[in-house]
């Protein structure tokens, strides 16, 4: 049986090598996830080993706010000099050196723009001098108050050079400098993971980065000859007490690493995602490879039950050929992840800036991982058609056998309990009654929503296929392969249903984008009763932000009627973590965005008083009176009074300080700037006015009310177009999988082309017969995908009405252009299937049995 079943195997390499494609491309999802994180890891490990190499042990103040994962860096609290000759003092110190080094440091390039970053910080420090790990390249150390130095990753980036006069903007509004040096670190690094560093005299970085003189972010320590690191950690951290966090250099590495660690687990599991859909399509791949396959080898099945092989035997060997295909399609897809992860970490390098990457790295959940996906999917989609071949009995040896049609009753009422399961499950999550289950509950009811809709495909696939192909019915080819496409609903309706779930995954993604969107300008144009907004576009942890100057100057140009200046910050109140803005105008509240009054005044605010918006009142339980204690980034707590409740909107914030509070916020400038318009004033005569007051604010710009809602929703269409890239994969999984379908019923109707060749039918004839079976499959498959991303997608957005997404769009644009694309996937695939079918010998398929 085992020679039997590899020759099998060997005589039919291009139908399983097309199939193993998809196992292929998953298991590269998989790996390459897997060799990227890896690799990216050990990277930072190398960055902050290095960072920290000098440093025996390191002392800093507890955040006064701390945040969690995916909401910022916290900002330390300062330490006072007095701190640091405490430190100086414990005995085994042998040097104590007082460290700024804060986020938010951004620097004017040469082109006058703001020097951007996508993830590192961009650094704001006091320079300390060299050291074994840090060198000035050319020029000198900052004296003066008016002189920086930076690395050279930032000099290459600004396109800046010693001598030139720059603009850097800090805690304050833009200053200008004189760049003096440039520096870089060992091993002819640029940079340390990609940062931007500016590095002032020290009374200079404490003004601009921490915005009071005499304090620090950290001391970092070297220890005396002799003591270890642990003892004067615990010596330390003994002398000076709570309030500070007392830890080694080692800690210090493995802490940072650990941070970023956390965030490239969550990019891993995006990956690991995407390759689950891809496994999916390929799965759909492999059961309709191996179930035709099974069926053209009906005969020779029969024959050996006919000569004693078991049942059992039977489906080894269907078992023997998926092995074998998974085994060399997992190493394959192995070797290519190692090449993808490994290009993926190189352009993750090059666009933090230039992180140097550690070796490439194998790591063993990659090859378990591969091996694991590779094998056992392979396995589970050929066991379906293996106990069909167990049940071909040894008669059909002896007939010339079709493989007819089976009723559908099993299948359809399967389908139907497995759809029922998934939409309990989506209603179940999308409701949030799952807890903390509700994306693994989500997640799987679209698998099984997914799995049910094939499995009730074959029931529609008749009559939609057969309406479908009415289309092409006008001629004798298309009207053939109109009854092709429709012979056997069960194998159409497995090749639609592979590239229905790219389809689907892309259209559903869209409806919920598009309606986020049409939400958040419905709401914009509704609500914001201001004719121009000053804001910027996002690309880092850190909001683009002005000089509250500007405000000032803003209310004064003629034509302006009321301007109001946003600042936004995470604070502790009455020690929940809670977000808080700051309205330079709290008058704003009700003028621009229509705020109303639930109980109090909310047309003015004291120095010592605060407003809530009414939901976040009820579940604070607090009113008009109350007493509420916040601690912001910055300061110590302060008690404000509750003097107005407001009605709750998607617009407006959870609470309301008054703008004194703004100076100890996280970034004590305005993010965002509302200007509501005199009666008669013109747009255009206000706007080049407010764009020359922020000459000096580049990060930021002044547009109109559409120009802002186009701003605020570009990060939606690049999200959109991130996830359709990804999900392209599982679409070209779709078309090998109509390539394999097509070719293998070629294959299986060899001696029906030669009659139909025989009896007059051309090969360009031919040719269109296969194209149109290919095109009626893929565009139902596209239009199964849009029915059911549509209803994905509408489920999603009903369920986040109360998130603010209110309006239900659907992208009939997108959804044609997915129809069309399916067509011209169909003429695709269809090629060199056509071909093959066009250059049968037509005197040997005649013959052929």
């Amino acid at each position: 049986m085992f020679r039997a079943t590899w020759k099998s195997l060997l005589a039919r390499k291009v139908r399983l090598v097309l199939s193993g494609l998809a196992v292929v491309l998953g298991v590269m999802f998989v790996s390459g996830a897997f060799v990227l994180t890896d690799t990216l890891g050990r990277s930072f490990d190398q960055v902050f080993a290095d960072a920290f190499e000098g440093v025996d042990v390191n002392v800093s103040a507890k955040p006064k706010v701390a945040l969690g994962e995916m909401e910022g860096e916290p900002v330390s609290a300062p330490v006072p000099a007095a701190t640091l000759e405490r430190v100086r003092a414990v005995a085994g110190v042998a040097e104590a050196t007082g460290v700024v080094a804060a986020d938010g440091a951004r620097m004017i390039g040469s082109n006058g723009k703001v020097v951007t970053s996508f993830g590192p910080p961009q650094l704001g420090e006091n320079w300390v001098g060299e050291s074994d790990l840090v060198t000035l390249r050319e020029g000198r150390e900052p004296r003066a108050d008016d002189e920086i130095v930076i690395n050279a990753a930032l000099a290459e980036a600004a396109k800046v050079k010693v001598g030139d006069r720059v603009g850097v903007l800090t805690l304050e509004p833009k200053k200008e400098f004189t760049l003096v040096g440039v520096f870089g670190y060992s091993g002819d690094r640029d940079s340390l993971g990609g940062a931007n560093e500016i590095v002032f005299t020290t009374p200079v970085a404490q003004r601009l980065m921490l915005g009071e003189p005499d304090v620090f972010t950290n001391i970092s320590v070297k220890a005396a000859d002799g003591v270890g690191e642990e003892k004067l950690r615990d010596d330390i951290a003994t002398a000076l007490g709570d309030g500070y966090e007392v830890r080694t250099g080692e800690q210090m590495s493995a802490d940072a690493a650990a941070g970023l660690k956390e965030g490239l687990s969550f990019f891993n599991k995006i990956l690991l995602g995407f390759a689950a859909v891809a496994l999916l399509v390929g799965t759909f791949l492999i059961l309709n490879t191996f179930s035709i396959i099974v069926a053209q080898r009906t005969r020779e099945l029969a024959l050996m039950r006919a000569i004693g092989a078991s049942g059992r035997q039977i489906i080894g060997s269907v078992v023997l050929e998926a092995v074998a295909v998974g085994l060399i399609a997992s190493v394959l897809g192995l070797a290519a992840g190692i090449g993808v992860g490994a290009l993926l970490a190189y352009v993750f390098g090059q666009f933090a800036g230039g992180l140097a990457l550690a070796g490439l790295g194998v790591p063993p959940a990659a090859v378990i991982g591969a091996f694991a996906v590779g094998l056992v999917i392979t396995v589970v989609a050929a066991l379906l058609p293996a106990l069909r071949a167990a049940r071909i009995p040894p008669i059909a040896a002896m007939q010339d056998v079709a493989t007819p049609d089976r009723p559908l009753t099993k299948v359809t009422a399967a389908g139907g309990i497995v759809t029922a399961i998934g939409a309990a499950l989506l209603f179940l999550g999308l409701s949030g009654n799952a807890g903390d289950n509700t994306l693994a509950t989500i997640l799987g009811g679209v698998l099984f929503a997914f799995i049910g809709v094939a499995l009730l495909t074959p029931l529609i696939s008749r009559p939609v296929v057969s309406l479908l192909g009415a289309l092409f019915a006008w001629s004798v080819p298309g009207k053939l392969g109109r009854l092709n496409s429709g012979r056997n609903p069960r194998r159409t309706a497995i090749t639609a249903a592979a590239l229905m779930v790219g389809i689907a995954l892309v259209t559903g993604v869209t409806v919920i984008l598009d309606s986020a969107k049409g939400s958040i300008s419905a709401l914009v144009e509704d609500q914001v009763k201001a004719e121009l907004v000053i804001s910027g576009a996002q690309s880092g942890p850190r909001p683009p932000s002005f000089d509250p100057a500007v405000l000032e100057k803003v209310a004064a140009i003629p034509g302006v009627q009321l301007v109001d200046g946003e600042y936004g910050d995470m604070a502790q109140v009455d020690g929940e973590r809670t977000w808080v803005a700051a309205s330079s105008n709290v008058a704003a509240l009700e003028q621009i965005f229509g705020a109303k009054a639930t109980s109090g005044d909310i047309s003015r605010l004291g120095p010592d008083q605060m407003l809530f918006s009414s939901d976040t009142a009820k579940s604070r339980n607090v009113s008009v009176g109350s007493q509420v204690t916040v601690q912001l980034s910055r300061g110590e707590a302060r008690t404000y009074t509750v003097s107005g409740i407001y009605e709750s909107s998607e617009l407006t914030n959870p609470v309301v300080l008054p703008p004194q509070a703004a100076r100890d916020f996280a970034i004590p400038q305005p993010i965002q700037g509302f200007l509501q318009l005199a009666p008669g004033a013109s747009v255009d005569d206000v706007r080049p006015q407010v764009e020359t007051l922020l000459a000096d604010s580049p990060e930021v710009s002044v547009a109109d009310r559409a120009a802002f809602i186009e701003q605020q929703t570009g990060q939606l269409d690049g999200l959109l177009q991130m996830i359709q890239i990804l999900l392209a994969l599982a679409i070209v999984i779709a078309v090998l999988g109509i390539i394999n379908t097509l070719a293998l019923s070629v294959l299986e109707r060899t001696r029906e082309l030669g009659l139909l060749r025989a009896i007059g039918l051309r090969r360009a004839q031919t040719m269109r017969m296969i194209t149109v079976e290919a095109v009626v499959i893929s565009v139902f498959g596209a239009l199964l995908g849009v029915a059911v991303g549509t209803g994905l997608g509408a489920a999603v957005v009903e369920a986040l009405k109360d998130e603010g997404i209110t309006d239900l769009i659907l992208p009939w644009g997108q959804m044609g252009l997915f129809l069309g694309l399916a067509a011209i996937i169909g003429v695709v695939a269809a090629v060199l299937p056509a071909i093959r079918a066009a250059r049968i010998n037509v005197l040997g398929a005649i013959a052929h049995d």
